[in-house]
């Protein structure tokens, strides 16, 4: 074998080698619920933040519950897509327990996050705290439907179709 060869095929291997590092695929990941959390998480921590610096520096100044408006707006988008996702859920249960359990999460860290920000408390935040009831019955009535839309579903399929009886 010339050096050449060699040398090719030595560089032939290293590059095609696998390697330990594993990129972070989130279309993998985001049928999980405290994945789905994290990033509603994540976006409404920067959304909040945008603007507490804007209306800390004077650019633009937005309402004192701005912060409390992402924070519902959000949970609000966690509900239709958790329940959503949940149609491509293998186990119902266990999905269903993770998602209870990660809304309770977001809930509890978006409403931390917008007392930090906007310095009032659900108590003094008037209506949210009727909006965060209301999103979180709409969360748990969006699940129950597409658990009991996937159960219909299961059934027509397995269901025989003869023709209508004749009377």
């Amino acid at each position: 074998m010339s050096l050449k060869k060699l040398f090719e095929s030595r560089i032939r291997s290293v590059l095609l080698r696998p390697t330990n590092f594993t990129m972070i695929n989130l279309s993998d990941k985001i049928d999980r619920p405290f994945v789905q959390a994290l990033v509603i998480f994540v976006a409404s921590f920067l959304i909040m933040g945008i603007g507490w610096a804007c209306t800390a520096s004077g650019l633009i100044a937005f309402e004192r519950l701005f912060a409390w408006s992402i924070g519902s707006a959000l949970m609000l988008f966690f509900a239709l897509m958790n329940s959503i996702l949940s149609l491509r859920a293998v186990s119902f249960a266990k999905y269903w327990g993770a998602s209870i359990y990660s809304y309770i999460g977001l809930a509890i860290a978006t409403s931390m996050a917008a007392w930090g920000f906007s310095g009032v408390s659900l108590e003094e935040a008037g209506s949210y705290r009727w909006i965060y009831i209301v999103v979180t019955v709409g969360f748990l009535v969006f699940l129950s439907l597409v658990n009991l839309l996937k159960i219909i579903v299961r059934f027509a399929e397995n269901e025989e179709w003869n023709q209508p009886r004749k009377r």
